[in-house]
């Protein structure tokens, strides 16, 4: 798709020039189209309007399939495989619901207003991502650290995976804090 895109950026460009008079090809008072084009498409009109019809379609379906490819794609994954017994079977915990337990446990940190997670990977070897806004006047190292010893800690025995990769971004908010700070 980038090598199509980069070849018809390169002839519109072209075009451009050449319409200009810039090239030295033609005047620019010039027919678009060479005479010699113009007589090829009517003497093959009965197959040329249908191929380039088709290769229209075509087109226009692989960029939409390639948008929509785009748009769904995640890296999320919806469960975790937690590592047990091979004999007793497959234990798989729902990746929303770890989620939602690390979001309400470091949103009820004093100084937090809002935090998202997502485990990423794949069941078998997850990592997961936090984010959390903070207020203006929170202690960022020391809510590093809570969070590290707290819902990380506990996402971790969760999952029964001690060393499960987690990266957090940590935002301050722009707005000044409420009136009302949890504890």
């Amino acid at each position: 798709m980038g090598l199509i895109g980069l070849t018809l950026l390169a002839a519109g460009v072209a075009a451009l020039l050449a319409g200009g008079g810039r090239l030295g090809i033609a005047p620019p008072d010039s027919p678009v189209l060479d005479p010699a084009v113009v007589h090829f498409v009517a003497e093959n009109s009965a197959w040329w309007w249908p191929a380039v019809a088709a290769t229209g379609v075509v087109m226009v379906l692989s960029g939409g399939w390639w948008l929509l490819a785009v748009l769904l794609s995640t890296d999320r994954i919806h469960g975790v495989r937690i590592p047990t017994d091979p004999n007793a079977g497959a234990t798989t915990l729902a990746g929303g619901a770890v989620g939602q337990a690390i979001e309400a446990e470091i949103e009820a940190y004093r100084g937090v207003r809002a935090a998202s997670s997502r485990l990423r990977g794949t069941p078998e070897e997850p990592a997961l991502a936090v984010s959390v806004t903070v207020d203006q006047a929170a202690d960022i190292g020391a809510l590093c650290q809570r969070i590290e010893a707290g819902a990380l800690a506990h996402a971790r025995q969760a999952l029964d995976r001690p060393d499960l990769p987690a990266a957090l971004d940590i935002t301050v908010s722009r707005r000044p804090a409420g009136r009302v700070d949890r504890a």
